[in-house]
This record gives structure tokens, C-alpha cells and sequence, in this order.
């Protein structure tokens, strides 16, 4: 039984170690296949977007509000109506104001019309008077009031002209003041400038929106990306536009291509002393990895921000990537965008 127990214990002994060496030898191996070539560098991040607000030009009392939290959104899809029955009614009286000054234009213009007659028939009546003085059968008396007619009438001629300028500019002044109301009413109408989701929701219908407060937050979705951060000395190496790509926690062994589209010129966080090489090697730099427009827009409805992952980037133009990065997420051929 003694012999028994000591080659059972051996043999537990030789499959643990056996056991043990190929756990090991594994986590070496999967270690090796998820090392990255040389000339390719990773870093930690979040799927992140530009922030857009959706405000109100002026202080105006919520009407309607068409989305919720979460909604996804189109460029010019009306998000908010506010009530603008004050503007309505500032509006309508505007209108009349254009319409009273151009029948004040139309009576000026009919005036005017007026005195041109009467100038030709002076005209006429001085030239005919001329003659008849000329043949002394009309007196100079007659011909200096034909005269004087002709030059009164010329002068109110002028004065009907002035005011018709006058006039005008009231015309331009009211159908101003009509299109600047009509730019409130429109403005408020809050429209979306972005393919976005809507983040918050800000305020509620009956409430009063402040002017320049805040309705909702958008993300941005046409502008996706990831930050990284390097340390210097590859920092040093990464070129604009390089190539890059990003992995996501959720979906492991799937890739989105991207590209540098920022790279910090400062250090971001620096031990407290940078005196020797080493510590110089500690500076971080950040790193913007941006996904193209026309792969957000053809997997928008699964664009997430917040979620983790890893952005790679190539310091070195001729690096390959490695098969666990050539498995990539892109936008299907034909797909418009940027």
C-alpha cells in the first residue's frame, strides 16, 4: 500500500508539474501572438465625440420637444418648437407697418407722376408763350408767369421726389423689421446641425428656456475617435495622418481602421523632476486616433460612446499589422461621406 501511495504521489507530482509548464508555455505563446510587430504602438482609451448644444437665441417658452434621450438624429431634423406667439403677433403688425408705407410710396409715386405732367404742360405753355412774344401778339407778363409756373412746379417736383426716398427707406426699414422677426420665429425652431444621438435633455415643455440656455446635448457622431496617450520617444516618431486602427472590449477580434489626426505638442502628465533620459522617457503624450466620417455613418446605430478598447497607431510606415488587427469593420463600398 506504501508502494502504491509513493507512485500515486509521483505521478500527481509529474501531471502537475507537466500541468503547470504547459500553462505556462500557453500564456507564453498567447502572450507572443498578441505582441505587436516593431514599429506599432497601443495605448488605452474610450470611444469618445465632439459635444454639440442645442440652445435658444432668445428667452421663449418650450412648445414641444420631438426626441428623447438616446434618439438618434439627422442634420435639420427639428428637435425643439418653441412657443413664439408673441413673435406671431409682432410679426402680423410688422406687415401691416410694410403695408401702409408702401400705399404712402404708391400715393408719393402717383404725386410725382402728377408734377411730371404739369411740367410738360408748362413747358409747353412757356415755349408757346415765347413765340407769341416773339410775333408781339402775347405780353411779356404772360411769359414771366408761365416762366415762374414752370420753375414752381419743377421745385415741388423735387420735394415729392425727397419724399418719396423718404418713404422708401420707411418701406425698407418695415420689411426689415418683418424678415428680423421672421428670422426670431425660424430661430426658434431648434433644428440638428450634426448626425448625432441625443445625450440630455435639458429642459421640459412649459418651461422657459433663458436665451443662449441650454434644450439638449448631441454627440457628435461625425466626429468619432480615441485618445491615446505615448510616451515620448514614439510620440516623436507618429506622423499626422498615419495610419491607425481601434479595438473595442465588446467586440474582441474585430478592428476599425482610423488615423492620427492630432498629436499633443506637450507632454500631458511629467514625473516631477525630468533630469535624466529615463525620466524623459516617462512624458506622455496625447494621441487623437479619428475614425472616418463614412465608417460612422454606415454603423452609426452601433456607435457607443464611453466604451473602452485600445487605439494602435504605426510610428513606422512600413509595419505591418498583425492578423488579430487585419480583421477590419469598414464601411461597405459605394457608401457615401468623407
Amino acid at each position: 500500500m506504501a508502494l502504491v501511495s509513493k507512485t500515486s504521489l509521483r505521478l500527481i507530482i509529474f501531471a502537475a508539474v507537466v500541468g503547470g509548464a504547459g500553462f505556462i508555455g500557453y500564456q507564453y505563446w498567447q502572450k507572443m501572438k498578441s505582441a505587436l510587430p516593431e514599429g506599432i504602438a497601443s495605448g488605452n482609451g474610450r470611444i469618445e465625440a465632439k459635444l454639440v448644444d442645442i440652445t435658444a437665441k432668445e428667452a421663449l417658452r418650450v412648445k414641444e420637444i420631438r426626441v428623447e434621450e438616446g434618439a438618434l438624429v439627422r442634420p435639420g431634423e427639428v428637435l425643439v418648437v418653441l412657443d413664439t406667439a408673441t413673435l406671431e403677433s409682432q410679426l402680423a403688425e410688422a406687415k401691416l407697418n410694410v403695408a401702409a408705407t408702401q400705399e404712402k410710396e404708391a400715393v408719393a409715386k402717383a404725386s410725382i407722376a402728377r408734377r411730371k405732367a404739369e411740367i410738360e404742360l408748362a413747358k409747353i405753355e412757356v415755349d408757346r408763350s415765347e413765340r407769341l412774344v416773339k410775333q408781339r401778339a402775347g405780353s411779356q407778363r404772360e411769359l414771366d408767369v408761365r416762366r415762374m409756373t414752370l420753375k414752381t412746379t419743377t421745385a415741388a417736383l423735387q420735394e415729392e421726389e425727397a419724399k418719396l426716398r423718404t418713404i422708401q427707406e420707411e418701406v425698407n426699414v418695415a420689411q426689415a423689421n418683418v424678415a428680423t422677426i421672421q428670422t426670431r420665429i425660424d430661430d426658434a425652431t431648434l433644428k440638428s446641425p450634426v448626425d448625432g444621438r441625443v445625450l440630455y435633455r435639458l429642459t421640459e415643455v412649459g418651461e422657459v428656456v433663458a436665451a443662449g440656455g441650454k434644450a439638449l446635448t448631441l454627440v457628435n457622431l461625425g466626429d468619432v475617435y480615441m485618445e491615446i496617450f505615448l510616451p515620448s520617444e514614439q510620440a516623436a516618431r507618429l506622423k499626422i495622418g498615419a495610419e491607425a486602427r481601434i479595438t473595442v472590449d465588446y467586440a474582441p477580434g474585430r478592428a476599425v481602421a482610423g488615423y492620427v489626426s492630432f498629436v499633443s505638442p506637450e507632454a500631458q502628465f511629467t514625473p516631477k523632476q525630468v533630469e535624466t533620459r529615463s525620466e524623459r522617457e516617462k512624458l506622455m503624450f496625447r494621441v487623437k486616433i479619428r475614425i472616418p466620417e463614412k465608417t460612422v455613418e454606415s454603423y452609426i446605430e452601433l456607435i457607443k460612446t464611453g466604451v473602452r478598447g485600445v487605439g494602435y497607431v504605426k510610428v513606422n510606415d512600413s509595419a505591418v499589422w498583425p492578423d488579430s488587427l487585419q480583421n477590419l469593420l469598414t464601411a461597405p463600398v459605394g457608401t457615401a461621406g468623407k
